[in-house]
């Protein structure tokens, strides 16, 4: 299995062995990514390593419904319906688990766009092997399965659902009041008997078996280790003093509805994703609120708007993660458009023992935009371009 942040390395240097949660793992020659569902063009860090290792893949295929920057650095996109043209079923109370919710489609597919299960099942049947992956059954008679399933594993914990007809006529499900819970209330009550599932049983803040692992960056302990790159004096910081915070965005879910101009319309700011700088660091380049500016390190730049605000102190930036890529072309290095603060970020593994995304470990120079800005090329549909990946113009 390879830690889905370290794809990029697969594509770059196909064979290369790395550590990974205390085994190794040898990374493959990928000649081909399907990604259904996926904006791979938003989770990635570090855009213009993507571009040099995308080039690497002789097939991209994307699977959705928006025209995201993954289906944009695709070379074939295959249309998948919406949640309301086809049937599905979901869950309601992320942590509550309050019920279950009958998703019935509206309307049917619109123009050539077909439901997830149907692309998958014509691409089986050109391989002769869609009895394999429909098990003989079609969309809603897979919806019914797996409702009945959970519905027998309900009952044998005293929890009743109605049969599959009657909740799909009612549209939902609910599930009981739950309990009051508090984590780690029976290990706290009798830690012997409840022992967590660590080696010891116990929370532990020195762990043997880390250690044992012999990672230099990653110790059996909480340690302090310098960083790539750190502002306020660290690494870095000469040329690029301001360190970049790229959190969880509060208007969208990460970069779903990044594509909605009215949403973007409530927190947009000179047509770009902000860039939240304090008064200080803005002052001190000559920024006011509202400005266009440019954000930009050895990796990359990009174009954001400036929000001014005294909740940043001196040296700390924020650009919420999500921002769709739009690049000015394909070169490496080209200025984004719009404001993916992922166009800046450092693609190296958290440790050898996780090889997670170090989105945080990121700084960067900020200054005024002076000229004729480019268009956003983020968002719109298909555009024809040339063999050398220029738009061609009607």
């Amino acid at each position: 299995v390879v830690p889905i942040a370290r794809v990029i390395d697969a594509l770059l240097e196909p064979g290369k062995e790395i550590d990974f949660n205390g085994g190794k793992v040898k990374l493959p020659p990928y000649k081909m990514a399907i990604f259904s569902g996926c904006n791979q063009w938003h989770r990635q860090p570090q855009r213009n390593r993507m571009k040099e290792a995308w080039r690497k893949l002789e097939t991209v295929v994307a699977i959705d419904y928006n025209w995201t920057a993954t289906c944009r650095f695709a070379d074939i996109v295959l249309p998948a319906c919406t949640p309301f043209e086809r049937n599905d079923l979901d869950g309601y109370g992320s942590y509550s688990n309050r019920g279950i919710i009958a998703m019935q489609k509206l309307i049917d597919p619109l123009f050539h766009s077909r439901p997830d299960f149907e692309i998958f099942r014509g691409l089986t049947r050109r391989f002769n092997r869609d009895a394999e992956y429909t098990r003989g059954m079609d969309e809603m008679q897979w919806v019914e399965k797996i409702y009945e399933d959970c519905r027998k594993e309900n009952g044998l914990k005293d929890i009743a659902m109605p049969p599959f007809a009657e909740f799909w006529q009612k549209g939902y499900v609910m599930f009981p009041e739950g309990k009051p819970w508090v984590r780690h209330a029976d290990f706290r009550d009798d830690a012997e008997v409840n022992a967590l599932g660590t080696p010891s049983g116990f929370i532990e803040i020195f762990s043997r078996k880390i250690e044992r692992y012999g990672y230099a960056d990653c110790k059996g302990h909480p340690v302090w280790m310098e960083k790539t790159e750190r502002s306020h004096g660290g690494p870095g910081s000469d040329r690029f003093p301001l360190w970049l915070q790229s959190v969880h965005p509060d208007k969208r879910l990460h970069s779903q509805l990044c594509e909605s101009e009215p949403l973007r319309e409530t927190y947009a700011i000179a047509g770009r994703e902000p860039v939240f700088i304090g008064p200080e660091d803005a002052a001190a380049r000559g920024i006011q609120h509202g400005d266009l500016v440019r954000v930009f390190n050895d990796r990359g730049q990009l174009l954001a708007g400036a929000h001014v605000s005294d909740n940043f102190p001196r040296g700390v930036v924020r650009i919420q993660e999500g921002a769709w890529y739009g690049p000015t072309g394909p070169e490496i290095g080209a200025l984004d458009t719009y404001g993916d603060p992922n166009t800046l970020t450092l693609d190296i593994g958290t440790s050898s023992l996780a090889q997670a995304t170090s989105a945080n470990t990121c700084l960067v120079q900020i200054e005024k935009f002076v000229g004729t800005a480019p268009a956003v090329t983020s968002f719109g549909g298909p555009i024809e371009v040339d063999p050398e990946g220029r738009e061609v113009k009607a």
